[in-house]
């Protein structure tokens, strides 16, 4: 069974509206919808927003839903000039920009008493992903790299800066690494596909509601595709 999650209705609808005999479960204020899509089993479920959210989500898929597989979809900032509106990040690993134990010698981002605190996608999953985005959405980038997560909107251009030049990542957003590391604590493969929503310069001119939609639209798109493939 393969999990699904996006932190936002948005980000879900347009694949629960795709998948064919779904049963609903409630729990811990989320709605978990199992179903079939393109023949195979998910679960796919809206999160909520923010690192708390989408880590209790993972553990649900884990212990409720026994997943073998858990995607994380949605959209992202992008940390790089080179990365566009609308193109794909695929995950090599995930970190978690906000963690800070500085102050007792670890470096930014790393988990105290933690034997990892980057969290590395699965390479199958991964290439199952890139051969997808290229197939279904053969017009946009994409890139594979590390994601950070925080539970922080990050919009200014310094701070995209840092997060770039401390933790050589390719975009940021706010629920990917925490889904790591519960998919990493229960030994389930993962992997996170984020949509570029805005540029790391804020130099595009688009309203970001349209920025927001085009991203959803392609990264749905990828993973209808990439679900046959599992």
């Amino acid at each position: 069974m393969i999990g699904i999650i996006g932190a936002m209705d948005e980000e879900i609808s347009q694949i629960t509206d795709k998948m064919t005999g779904v049963a609903v479960t409630e729990t811990a204020g989320m709605t978990f919808n199992r179903g079939k899509l393109n023949g195979r089993e998910i679960v796919a479920v809206r999160s909520g927003i923010g690192k708390v959210n989408a880590a209790i989500c993972t553990q649900i898929l884990a212990a409720d839903f026994h997943a073998d597989h858990i995607i994380n979809t949605g959209v992202a900032g992008s940390l790089r000039n080179e990365i566009n509106i609308g193109d794909v990040v695929i995950s090599t690993d995930a970190v978690q920009h906000d963690m800070d134990a500085t102050g007792f010698g670890y470096k930014p981002g790393v988990i105290p008493r933690m034997k990892i605190s980057d969290f590395p996608a699965d390479e199958r999953l991964r290439k199952l992903a890139v051969q997808a985005c290229r197939e279904a959405v053969p017009s946009v980038g994409v890139y594979e790299g590390r994601i950070v997560s925080g539970d922080q909107f990050i919009s200014d251009r310094q701070v995209k800066e840092r997060l770039t030049k401390q933790f050589d990542a390719f975009c940021t957003e706010m629920e990917g690494a925490a889904i790591a590391q519960a998919a990493y604590l229960n030994n389930i493969p993962f992997l996170i596909i984020r949509a570029i929503s805005d540029k790391a310069d804020g130099s595009a001119k688009m309203d970001y509601s349209e920025f927001e939609r085009r991203a959803i639209n392609n990264s749905v798109a990828l993973l209808t595709c990439m679900i046959e493939r599992i």
